[in-house]
This record gives C-alpha cells, sequence and structure tokens, in this order.
C-alpha cells in the first residue's frame, strides 16, 4: 500500500527461542512442543499460599486442575489453545498442594476492607496479608519461591483508587485525621508523636495490590495477586458472571508462565538478538502522598535480550514541570542514574554494552541528555528513544479484517508509525475491538537506524512473561514502566539495591 510518496511495510514476526534453541513465533505452541529455556528452569516450583478458608480451597482445586489436560474454550480455534498441564509446558514438577499455606479470617477481610476511612481500609487489609508472610520468612526455614495471595473479589472491589463503600456497608472508625491533614503534618511535623504515628498510614496508595508489592518488597517476597473468582471462574457468584474471565485454559497460560517466570525460570527468550544491546525503560509516577519529598518519583527498568530485567529506583524530586507538563532529570541525577544501569550491566556481564537503547514517553531535555550521555563511555552508541500512542493516522483495509500487526508507515528519516496490535496471520484473528492505533516510534537522540529500532520495538512485544500472549501492544520497556512506578509510589521505600521485574510485576 502506498500513501503519498512513502508506503506501508510489514515488519516479519519476531520469532522467539525455546528449549533444544527451536525458534517459533507463538509462546504456547513453543512452550508445548519445546519446554522453556533449559539454562535456567527451577526443577520444582515451591508454592507459599495465603487467603480465606475459602480461598485456599480454591486455590488448592486450581492447583490441581493445572496440572492435567485443559480443553480449548473452542475446538479448531487458531487463537484458542488447550493447555498440557504445568509439567507438560514447562518440563518442572508442579505440587497440587502449597508448601505453605496461611489463612486469614473471612470476617477480619470483610470488616476491615469496609471501614469508613479509606487510607485505613486499605493499609490495614494489606496488613492482614502482608504481616503473616514476613512473619513467615523471619520464622521458618522452609522456602518459598512464590506466594500465592488468594483475595475475595470484594478486596478488589473496595481496594482501589475510586472505590466507595455505600453507607449500608460502611463499618465507621474512630475519628481519623484525614488526608489533608495528614500531607499538612508532612510539610510541618506536630511535635506530638501521636499525631505524627496517626499520619503514616497515609502516606500508602489507596491500592490492595501496589501497597501490598510495595511493602513486601524489601523482604524479597515474590508474589502473584490473584481473585477467587479467576480461579473458580466465577461459578460462586452470579454478579461474577458479568466479568470477562478468561477461560479456564487461557487462566492456565497466563498463571503458569507468571508463576514460573518469577520463581526463576526463563519462558522464553527472543531470538537473533544483536549481541550487546540493553534496553532502558524510564519511568516516572507522580508523588501525591508525601509533598516533602518532591512531586514524583524517578525509576528505570533495565531489559535483556535474555528476559532478565532490573529495577532501579531514583530519587524523588521536583522532576514535573507544570508549564511543560514533562517530566526530566536533571544532570547530576540523569548521570547517576545511567551510571548505575552500566555498572549493573558489566557486573551482570563482565563487559561493557555496545548499545544502550533508552525508552521514554517524552523527548529528552538537553540538560538530561547531557547527563545519560556523560553517565557511560563515549564508545558505547546511547539511544533515546520516544514512544507513545498515536492516533494521527488510522489505517482502514478493504475488508472487515483491520490493519496487519507490524505494519509501518515511515514519517521521515527517524520517525514511524508501527502498528503491535492488529490482524495477526497466525492466529487468524484480531485480539480487540476496536481500530488499533498505532505506536510513534521516534529516534529522539543519538544514533540508530530506524529500521532496527522498529524491529527492536516489534521484538519487545513478545516477552511479557506475566501472561502467555502472542504479543502485546507495547513494548515490555514501557508495559511495565507504569507498573513499576505505581510499585515505587505505594509506600515510602528507600533507594536500595535494584531488584529483578518479578517482585514488583
Amino acid at each position: 500500500m502506498t500513501i503519498g510518496e512513502r508506503s506501508i511495510t510489514i515488519l516479519p514476526e519476531p520469532m522467539l527461542e525455546f528449549g533444544y534453541q527451536q525458534q517459533i513465533e507463538d509462546p504456547r505452541n513453543g512452550l508445548f512442543l519445546f519446554g522453556p529455556i533449559a539454562d535456567r528452569k527451577p526443577p520444582a516450583i515451591r508454592l507459599g499460599a495465603i487467603g480465606t478458608p475459602s480461598g485456599l480451597s480454591i486455590l488448592r482445586d486450581w492447583l490441581d486442575s493445572a496440572n492435567r489436560f485443559i480443553p480449548a474454550i473452542t475446538e479448531g480455534s487458531a487463537h484458542q489453545f488447550a493447555f498440557p498441564g504445568f509439567e507438560a509446558a514447562f518440563r518442572t514438577r508442579w505440587s497440587n498442594k502449597p508448601a505453605v499455606e496461611i489463612a486469614v479470617s473471612s470476617a477480619d477481610v470483610a470488616n476491615t476492607i469496609r471501614k469508613s476511612d479509606r487510607y485505613q481500609a486499605i493499609y490495614e487489609t494489606v496488613s492482614l496479608f502482608e504481616r503473616p508472610i514476613k512473619r513467615h520468612l523471619r520464622e521458618d526455614d522452609s522456602q518459598v519461591d512464590i506466594w500465592f495471595v488468594v483475595v475475595p473479589d470484594e478486596v478488589w472491589r473496595l481496594g482501589r483508587p475510586l472505590s466507595r463503600v455505600s453507607r449500608s456497608e460502611a463499618i465507621y472508625s474512630r475519628p481519623s485525621l484525614g488526608p489533608r491533614v495528614a500531607r499538612r503534618l508532612f510539610r510541618e511535623p506536630s511535635l506530638f508523636s501521636e499525631e505524627m504515628d496517626a499520619a503514616e498510614v497515609y502516606r500508602y496508595e489507596l491500592n490492595f495490590h501496589h501497597q501490598l508489592k510495595a511493602r513486601l518488597v524489601r523482604s524479597r517476597a515474590v508474589i502473584q495477586v490473584v481473585r477467587e473468582s479467576t480461579l473458580s471462574g466465577g461459578s460462586s457468584n452470579e454478579d461474577l458472571h458479568r466479568r470477562r474471565l478468561q477461560d479456564p485454559a487461557t487462566v492456565a497460560w497466563n498463571l503458569g508462565t507468571t508463576t514460573f517466570f518469577k520463581s526463576g525460570g526463563r519462558p522464553w527468550k527472543l531470538a537473533n538478538v544483536r549481541d550487546g544491546v540493553c534496553y532502558i525503560g524510564l519511568v516516572f509516577k507522580m508523588n501525591t502522598a508525601d509533598p516533602t519529598k518532591g512531586n514524583a518519583c524517578c525509576g528505570a527498568q533495565m531489559f535483556l535480550d535474555s528476559g532478565d530485567g532490573l529495577v532501579f529506583k531514583g530519587a524523588m524530586g521536583p522532576w514535573y514541570s507544570s508549564q511543560t507538563r514533562e517530566f526530566h532529570l536533571p544532570r547530576d541525577e540523569a548521570k547517576n542514574l545511567i551510571s548505575r544501569l552500566f555498572d549493573s550491566y558489566v557486573q551482570e556481564h563482565k563487559r561493557e554494552p555496545r548499545e544502550l537503547f533508552i525508552h521514554g514517553k517524552t523527548r529528552f531535555s538537553n540538560e538530561e541528555w547531557d547527563g545519560f550521555r556523560s553517565g557511560v563511555p563515549s564508545h558505547v552508541n546511547l539511544v533515546g528513544v520516544r514512544i507513545i500512542r498515536s492516533n494521527e493516522m488510522k489505517l482502514f483495509g478493504p475488508g472487515s479484517l483491520p490493519v496487519i500487526r507490524g505494519s509501518c508507515y515511515r514519517l521521515s528519516r527517524n520517525r514511524a508509525l508501527l502498528w503491535t496490535t492488529g490482524y495477526i496471520p497466525q492466529l487468524d484473528t484480531y485480539p480487540g475491538r476496536e481500530v488499533p492505533n498505532p505506536l510513534l516510534v521516534e529516534v529522539c537522540r543519538g544514533e540508530a537506524d530506524l529500521d532496527e529500532v522498529l524491529k527492536d520495538v516489534l521484538g519487545l512485544t513478545k516477552v511479557n512473561f506475566n501472561s502467555c500472549l502472542f504479543a502485546d501492544g507495547l513494548p515490555v520497556t514501557l508495559r511495565f514502566a507504569d507498573a513499576v512506578g505505581e510499585v515505587l509510589t505505594a509506600a515510602p521505600m528507600n533507594q536500595e539495591a535494584p531488584l529483578p521485574f518479578r517482585y514488583y510485576i
């Protein structure tokens, strides 16, 4: 197809590598036929579980079913895959019963999450799950690779920022400070320690999922939060049928993949990646809880072609400008962040990277880029890439099918539109509902071949180990950016040694 003097090209679908160095495009086919990458595969998965008694019972039933064949919901469909069983797919032992089980009172959960003060409600509900896990880590020698935190659906419903408790179900507690008074105390500390202690709960985000992960990061506990209805299929409550629940085989593929990855395994990796390439996702998150530490938090993810990655927490500071509505780091902070990333790469690989690609959502300022450039040796090719969703162009085909995934339209020497979603010939479907929008990919700093950058971005949409999709709509550098940023600001956290992705996603 040609538009004006430019033509639309279609990039080839990136290949993935699995066991026995076999390559194929779809992760489910690859795991079924060849198994995961063999050089880092745990011999067994040691699960810990915490939840209400009914939640633990639902989990045991699901664990048993996940080690058996689960048929596809639609036979003969190219995009619906049967699940062969965890051990058959991942070549790793799978227990039908968790190694550690911790029961939480259903009444305690129901009464706590309904407290009228939402900060207290979510903080104390998180504590019901967090404290037993920490106690086990301190006092018990039994090892756990990953904790399944099975929560009732009411925790999911009421444990989010915009959740509201109706008057009929709210449990009114003693008078509290409230977030406005607490933020004033953060700026102007009180002489009374009781007031400062009461204000601490307001430093935590109103999100059960993010707050639990943030509060367990320091304990090095890897968790997977899952709703009871996801495991049971929602059959226990008529209201849950209105949720768009995934079919049992898809749930098993997605939870199985993230469990294997978070337990230290490597399901697959990108094939035919250039040697010595490192991708960095830059993330900023507004800091609304504690105004004394600036208006934003900066973090970075170092992502390698192997599927490994580390999360680096930068300093809190006034990085957001209300005039430009953009986040930018000063020179020294940019240099410090990139230096830590560079040193970690060298420590891991015993050699320097040849190319560093920084993916962000805004163009880098001169001061910011000068800091990044001064933090790495001059012979390392440092490239800044801006990636955002774009609605400046939509493509419509002559038939009922949307544009093919991988379609690309070059706007200039360093800018192009890339459709990472669309019709997938290998699956004979478009896994979406609306006309797909492209990504605007722009090489805004440094020098790099735009075609190589586009191939990299398309490849990075296939390594989201938090699920088992043919491809994601965003590269992993940006897909995890928001999730990591939410966890970094969900609770007070010190700048510590970087941790792998699995602690945050």
